[in-house]
């Protein structure tokens, strides 16, 4: 289940390897969908009667035919214990007597129904808990002739269906990460490599079916400004109120895709429509940006291949012609968008705009021949787009993938990561603190039913400035005192009581959080803690385990790129770790 890519591929593999393991001729995991009250079958394996389908499309029975599912699951809820297997055979008015069970329900008509008319002679029956509530259920049967199954084999079954519901999980938490691999953390828009899968698989419908493919890049005029004048936060929300007005104009261009591709830059990628619909809506879009509060507006540029602008074969030769007309909007301060393939006005033919595009990538000429000496068009440098088609630290899809790869032993680097907890994170921090320039990481742990978390391992990879307070002037005395506390957080033996830490508090428990020196709003005591150590940012996770509450810290300076965004990657990271054997660490 943990090679599983899908919940689908993990089920089938848990009911292969359950058919093994408890020496039954046919296996079913099936799904309790609550909307419509059927218990759903989700994947068969093994010997199949006639109409049983190893994936079936729709084969569901009520749960109210099966009461002994809640009947069970109810002591789970009750006592906390694991819901015991149960087995039943096709003739028995009550269930097995070596596994009866106290509360067990009366004797399943239908079940046994289900064993005659399928020729099996007994089944077993694990109920699977997922979060605490009640998931489904592991059907295991054995043919005529063969024994019944025994009261070790349901004890078994039971071990099986826990394993099976921590395999969900797992599942459950990539299908997590994979989002969060395409999702911009701060708008929820699609990211950089969203746009990029999306925009070949368009690409090569056009160059199959001549589908028109648009792409409209918007460049969001004055962020600098308000991040220096009122603050970054202040300038997170002029981002997050433009992407909620691209996802609108979005939505007027049926499977289009609205998407942040870093920092200020946005983009709308179409398909099928006509350049004509989608500069309309690029037109309506420049005029909303200027009535955002605090904006300044957007420069916008399109490019289509619905437009005279050449053959455009590769994803690179298209975002390079809509950079080359939003940088023409934004040199001119236009209002409007500027549209690659439509020169206006005498003497601006060949148009301008994919003359700059040729020109920054020669590799994508249309005629293959450089500009015309002294045609008076200046060209940008080539590769004033760099975080396109290149590595990006701040990048959370690229930090789940690095990270993941180092966690992976067998595909990632050959580096050692032992199997217990700390190891596990100190991978995560570690190669997480490098990609994004960190300045130190720290890993922190509180035993179980402590308030107290200890120092567990860090590393500093470079030495800060020292504590100073928004660039006040400090005392030689004040200095000494604020270099004592430095060295006391900061020493390998440090221990933070949580009462007085809300934010760590909460993100030990499986959160995350990020802070930045001199933001409104910041708990003073964590900030102090940031102060202290000379540090101008960070960001944590945590979760828990049967070991113990983990804290991951990552720790940043000026030069340092801002880590708020990685905060739910490195939450999702920080989990993965935690999924495995689970170990305190070494006293």
């Amino acid at each position: 289940m943990a090679a599983a890519q899908s919940a689908l591929e993990a089920v089938r593999a848990a009911a292969a390897r359950a058919t093994a393991a408890l020496g039954a001729t046919m296996a079913a995991v099936s799904v309790w969908d609550r909307e419509s009250g059927r218990l759903r079958v989700l994947v068969n394996h093994g010997e199949l009667a006639a109409g049983e389908e190893e994936v079936p499309e729709d084969e569901s029975y009520p749960v109210a035919d099966f009461p002994e599912i809640v009947t069970y699951l109810d002591e789970h809820w009750s006592t906390g214990r694991l819901p015991r297997a149960w087995v039943q055979t096709a003739e028995e008015l009550v269930p097995h007597a070596a596994t009866a069970h106290p509360g067990a329900g009366p004797f399943c008509q239908q079940r046994a129904a289900g064993l005659r008319r399928r020729g099996r002679s007994c089944c077993l029956v694990a109920p699977i808990v997922l979060h605490g509530q009640a998931w489904g259920e592991l059907y295991l049967a054995r043919g005529a002739g063969l024994p019944v199954f025994t009261e070790a084999d349901a004890q078994y079954a039971t071990l099986l269906a826990a394993q099976i519901s921590a395999g969900l999980a797992q599942t459950e938490r990539l299908a997590d990460l994979r989002r969060l691999a395409f999702t911009d953390p701060l708008t929820g828009l699609a990211n950089r490599r969203a746009v990029d899968a999306r925009l070949e698989a368009a690409l090569a419908a056009h160059n199959r079916d001549n589908t028109v493919v648009s792409l409209v890049v918007c460049d969001v005029n004055g962020l600098k400004r308000i991040n220096d004048q009122h603050g970054h936060e202040m300038g997170d929300r002029l981002l997050e109120r433009f992407a909620n007005q691209l996802s609108m104009a979005g939505a007027k261009l049926p499977g289009s895709l609205a998407a942040r591709l870093g920092g200020d830059e946005f983009c709308l990628l179409a398909e099928g429509q006509k350049a004509d619909e989608v500069v309309a809506v690029a037109e309506e879009l420049c005029a909303k940006a200027l009535q955002l509060a605090h904006g300044e507006g957007v420069a916008c540029g399109v490019a289509s291949t619905g437009d005279a602008i050449g053959p455009v074969s590769t994803p690179d030769r298209l975002f390079r012609l809509a950079d080359a007309a939003q940088y023409r909007a934004k040199a001119a301060r236009a209002a409007h968008p500027v549209v690659a393939g439509r020169s206006h006005g005498p003497g601006l033919a060949p148009d301008p705009t994919v003359l700059l595009a040729d020109a920054a990538d020669p590799h994508h000429r249309a005629d293959g021949r450089a500009p015309r000496p002294g045609s008076g068009v200046r060209l940008p440098h080539a590769d004033r787009r760099r975080f396109r088609g290149a590595a990006h630290s701040a990048d959370p899809g690229q930090l789940l993938s690095v990270v993941l790869a180092a966690l992976d032993q067998e595909h990632g680097p050959r580096l050692h990561h032992p199997a217990d907890t700390l190891g596990r994170l100190a991978a995560v921090a570690e190669t997480a603190a490098r990609l994004l320039d960190a300045v130190a990481w720290w890993i922190s742990y509180v035993p179980p039913g402590s308030r107290l978390m200890h120092t567990a391992r860090h590393a500093v990879y470079r030495m800060t400035s020292g504590p100073a307070l928004r660039g006040e002037e400090l005392s030689p005395a004040a200095a000494r005192r604020l270099e004592s506390q430095r060295a006391r957080i900061e020493a390998p033996d440090a221990v933070f009581d949580l009462e007085h830490y809300p934010l760590t508090r909460r993100a030990v428990r499986g959160g995350s959080f990020a802070l930045r020196t001199g933001a409104v709003g910041n708990d003073p005591a964590e900030e102090a803690v940031l102060m202290v150590g000379g540090y101008r940012g960070m960001v944590a996770a945590g979760g828990v385990n049967p070991a113990g509450g983990w804290l991951v810290e990552l720790f940043a300076d000026e030069a340092t790129l801002p880590l708020g965004q990685v905060a739910p990657a490195l939450r999702a990271l920080v989990a993965v770790a935690l999924a495995g054997p689970a170990s305190p660490p070494p006293s």
